[in-house]
């Protein structure tokens, strides 16, 4: 059986940075950070108050009052990013089979402010008052039927929830889908929405998130010594993939191509990586033989980089056990200094971003860089971003419960990646 290339020909964004993929990208590249003190609701009972949040969002203004209500705001996000990914891929679904059109869209946690406000109803009010919406728009799976209903794809169509490696791993599962001809065309990526005080209370008790309230800009400091944990964010990234030949016969603007992909587990532990990274190199192997690639293609590393004492170290640990002595000369970064950590929709925007470093010839910085860590000495590009040529770019992410997912995207010079 012929392995089919895929293609990217549309992307959107919403994220702490911008809510489209030029403001986003001019600020990541600019070194501008998108942490602040949380605005959404009163933070002031917990004991971290920092978020990266999606601001001058609108829901209403986009998809109109009763529509928006209807949809948890970790859907109203992947609808937003789709809207974005879908006019940039100008897929005109009068022309296509619509069972040849599929969509995989992954998110970590689902809808939990709208699980979160139906259990405060029924506890305040009573049960009978629970609202009959509150199960469809709690589950993971909603962004992705609600975005195949507004626009009609009727193929393959399923959520993947793999903690902070959901982006990745839906991105990968949506281009072999492709790839083994059940369809032609994925749209794909993943939504979180995740910043509940119930949801930040957690991952400060449990010791993850970083504590610097007085200075949001500077919490989150990747590879950094001084790294006390990471700050949650929220955000969603769509891709629209196709198989080359069907982007090619409608003319589509072919933005980069996705080579390779892998996916692997550590199993050892709900929350903590292997110290030595062996499923993180794992993933990175199988995603290099899986594009057909060697270490020495490739020029741009987005790493999964949370500034957590633990991940970071144990990401350097594994890329140097699989790029040798070469890893001290791959330009490396993690955006999370920037954006937060977005939980699910990690992986998707980071895709996004690493499809523009190669359209851009741009390793964007990891900001808040200032003090060197002996267990992570390699060059993550420190606060302020470099212009190189890119060809591929390697994105990492891995997630509690020891998900490893990386993707591997390529330029598309016309007869194909180089």
């Amino acid at each position: 059986m012929v392995r089919r290339r895929v293609v990217v020909t549309g992307m959107g964004v919403l994220c702490p940075l911008g809510n489209n993929v030029p403001t986003a990208w001019q600020n990541l590249a600019a070194g501008k950070c998108g942490i602040q003190t949380i605005q959404r609701f009163d933070p002031r009972n917990l004991a971290v108050r920092i978020a990266g949040e999606v601001r001058d969002f609108d829901a209403k203004a986009l998809f109109g009052n009763r529509e928006a209500r209807r949809m948890d705001r970790v859907t109203q996000l992947a609808m937003a990013a789709a809207l974005q990914a879908l006019e940039q891929a100008r897929l005109d679904m009068s022309a296509e089979d619509p069972y040849a059109v599929g969509c995989l869209i992954g998110s970590g946690v689902g809808g939990i402010e709208t699980l979160l406000e139906g259990a405060r109803v029924g506890s305040e009010k009573g049960l009978k008052f629970v609202s009959p919406l509150l199960v469809p728009m709690m589950l993971t799976d909603s962004p992705v039927g609600r975005v195949a209903i507004e626009f009609n794809f009727r193929g393959p169509n399923m959520c993947v929830s793999t903690a902070c490696a959901t982006g990745n791993n839906a991105i990968g599962e949506a281009a072999e889908i492709i790839r083994r001809g059940a369809a032609d065309v994925m749209i794909c990526g993943s939504t979180e929405a995740a910043i509940v005080p119930l949801a930040v209370a957690s991952f400060a008790n449990m010791g993850a998130l970083s504590s610097r309230n007085d200075d949001p800009a500077t919490a989150s400091r990747p590879f950094d010594k001084d790294r006390d944990g990471f700050v949650i964010a929220e955000g969603a990234a769509i891709l629209v993939l196709e198989a080359l030949e069907h982007a090619q016969q409608r003319n589509a603007t072919i933005l980069a191509e996705l080579l390779g992909y892998a996916t692997t587990d550590d199993a050892y532990h709900v929350t903590a990586p292997l110290a030595n990274g062996e499923g993180a190199q794992m993933a990175m192997r199988k995603a290099l033989q899986n594009a057909n690639l060697t270490v020495n293609d490739i020029d741009y590393i987005n790493a999964h980089g949370t500034s957590t004492p633990l991940n970071d170290a144990a990401e350097t640990r594994a890329i140097k056990a699989v790029f040798g002595e070469r890893a001290y000369n791959i330009k490396i970064s993690s955006i999370k200094g920037a954006t937060g950590h977005m939980l699910g929709a990690a992986g998707s925007v980071e895709a996004v971003f690493s499809i523009q470093s190669l359209l851009h010839d741009f390793v964007p910085p990891t900001i808040n860089y200032h003090t060197p860590d002996p267990e992570c000495d390699l060059d993550y590009t420190p606060n302020y971003g470099v212009a190189k040529t890119v060809r591929y770019v390697m994105s990492n992410s891995f997630g509690f419960g020891g998900h490893n997912a990386v993707l591997i995207f390529g330029k598309y010079t016309g007869n194909g990646s180089q």
